[in-house]
């Protein structure tokens, strides 16, 4: 009784100020109905004068809050004046309640600022099933639209002085985007479509006020700071100087000497492409020499061609082409076309030496300036490199690479390098018992690993003492310690040591754009990757709902 008592009430009925109630009735199939009317007197927008002489009437149906489960719908009725001001050019006005809707929206503000933040928070179809239930039935596709206009409001915020950049998987090791954060409102910006170098400049170039970039290793995102944005102070993410340490750690502890961090290789490590190609060509003309002379060894036995092509595996064609000849053909390199990876051999070999040897990420790069050809020819190419790298990591004395196994003292088992690498830069105060048992087998039992667990404990203070002045004098003695992939981390950091200097000073850190990119993914799974990058990118911007 009481409810009804104050439903009642006309005012609790209006959706706004400036509108009155005129009557409220409850119908079978449309709920709630409210008839309402605009103010007594227009004010004109332009002129703000103020009119009486009414030219006619506007009629809006407006989707409201429900009450008692059921829709409300409010039929407002407008007035249409005349504005009798001389100087204004405006004849005619509507009345316009900016404060109740948006013009020509079917729904009030309140509702839809609650379909935009289920929107954001829900997607489009949990959202229409959600809406439908509270009593304010909308589609999907509205919600998606609202969501939508709500995002192109949501990139004009004010200027962004610290950003961090990360990458992120559409598709693992096919295709890859680019995320950017604002670290001081931690608040993703913007979502790029790709990782270029291009792409991400342009994005930079746009935003002069951008005074600090954090990133991780990769080299894509430091040239494109060099390239958008060289007033910034780029600063390189913490917690990957020292995954890229583990990693160079585990590579010296397998004893396979299986590299398994490839990012942190030294420029040194380059391959000379002339003399690999040279070394190539030879050994496919000693190949072709090879198969001459075993093709016509077997015809001078008297073996038919059917039969030569059945115990060389070759094709009958092929077989019988080769014994046409009386010396391998020698086949003469043609000029390079842009179907060839080699015709982009420098721009390859910079971003070689830059640490950015994922085949598919260059792939993406070198397509971008011409390259016609397939992805299995330059990964054929990037394999000859990688092949020839092994080869120089050979040429080291094995004592370097390979030592005897440290065994667990409790368990006897060997100590994988995966377990050493972690123990190996883990602080003694924070290892267990049993953990501790382990770093003290390991130290005993191979030297390499004590020299390198003194270098990871000196850069663990040096990140965490803020002062970036040992840090030379760390990578002076990480060279001159004689283990292989130590240097090469420590080459990597002196090529980067500007950046590497700022993450030691600056509070800054890649953290808050990790964090974005599971909540990203989360996102695109929900939506079972159908979604495109701008709904995905609505979704990731900061809701305008929210207080």
């Amino acid at each position: 009784m009481s409810l009804w008592a104050g439903m009642q009430k006309k005012s609790k009925w209006s959706p706004g100020p400036g509108v009155k109630i005129l009557g409220v009735t409850l119908t079978v199939s449309d709920g709630w109905v409210v008839s309402a009317a605009g103010s007594a007197i227009g004010i004109c927008p332009d002129c703000g004068w103020r009119s009486r002489s009414r030219h006619g009437w506007a009629r809006r149906n407006l989707q409201d809050l429900p009450v008692q489960g059921k829709p409300v719908t409010v039929k407002l009725l407008l007035s249409r004046w005349r504005c009798a001001h001389r100087e204004c050019a405006r004849r005619t006005f509507t009345d316009r309640l900016p404060t109740v809707a948006d013009p020509y929206a079917r729904r009030t503000r309140r509702v839809g600022e609650i379909v935009g933040l289920l929107g954001h928070s829900a997607g489009g179809r949990p959202g229409e099933r959600l809406m439908q239930r509270l009593g304010m039935p909308v589609s999907d596709n509205t919600i998606l639209r609202q969501l939508k206009r709500d995002a192109v409001f949501a990139q004009r915020n004010s200027e962004i002085r610290v950003v961090g950049i990360d990458d992120w998987s559409w598709r693992r090791a096919t295709s890859y985007g680019t995320i950017m954060v604002d670290l001081e409102r931690r608040s993703v910006v913007d979502i790029l479509d790709d990782r270029s170098v291009e792409s991400a400049a342009k994005w930079l170039r746009d935003r002069p006020s951008i005074e600090v970039i954090s990133r991780d290793r990769c080299g894509l995102y430091a040239q494109a700071a060099r390239e958008g944005a060289p007033q910034a102070q780029q600063v390189a993410d913490r917690f990957h100087l020292i995954q890229n340490l583990r990693s160079a750690i585990e590579e010296q502890m397998s004893l396979s000497g299986r590299a398994t961090g490839r990012a942190i290789l030294s420029e040194d490590a380059i391959v000379d492409a002339a003399a690999h190609r040279r070394r190539a060509r030879l050994a496919h003309r000693q190949s072709r020499q090879e198969i001459f002379e075993k093709l016509h060894a077997l015809r001078e036995e008297g073996l038919s061609y059917s039969e030569i092509a059945r115990r060389t595996g070759y094709e009958r064609r092929s077989v019988a082409k080769w014994l046409k000849f009386e010396a391998p053909p020698d086949r003469r390199r043609a000029a390079l076309k842009s179907t060839s990876p080699w015709y982009f051999e420098t721009f390859l070999a910079q971003c070689w030496k830059d640490g950015n040897r994922c085949g598919r990420h260059l792939f993406h790069d070198v397509k971008q300036r011409g390259y016609t050809g397939n992805f299995a020819n330059l990964e054929r190419l990037l394999g000859a490199w990688r092949r020839a790298e092994r080869e120089q990591a050979d040429e080291v004395p094995r004592t370097t690479l390979k030592s005897e196994p440290v065994r667990d003292p409790e368990t006897g088992h060997a100590i994988s390098p995966v377990v050493a690498a972690a123990l190996c830069i883990k602080p003694r105060g924070l290892l267990t018992e049993r953990q501790a048992k382990k770093v003290d087998a390991l130290k005993q039992g191979s030297n390499a690993f004590a020299q390198m667990r003194r270098l990871a404990m000196r850069f663990n203070g040096i990140l965490r003492g803020k002062k970036s002045a040992p840090l030379d004098v760390w990578i002076d003695d990480a060279i001159d310690c004689e283990l292989i992939p130590i240097m090469r981390f420590a080459r990597v950091l002196r090529r980067d040591i500007d950046a590497v200097n700022n993450a030691i000073e600056q509070p800054w850190s890649n953290g808050k754009a990790e964090g974005q990119i599971n909540r990203l993914k989360t996102l695109k799974r929900a939506m079972y990757g159908r979604a495109g990058p701008e709904l995905l990118r609505a979704r990731m911007l900061p809701s305008l709902h929210t207080k």
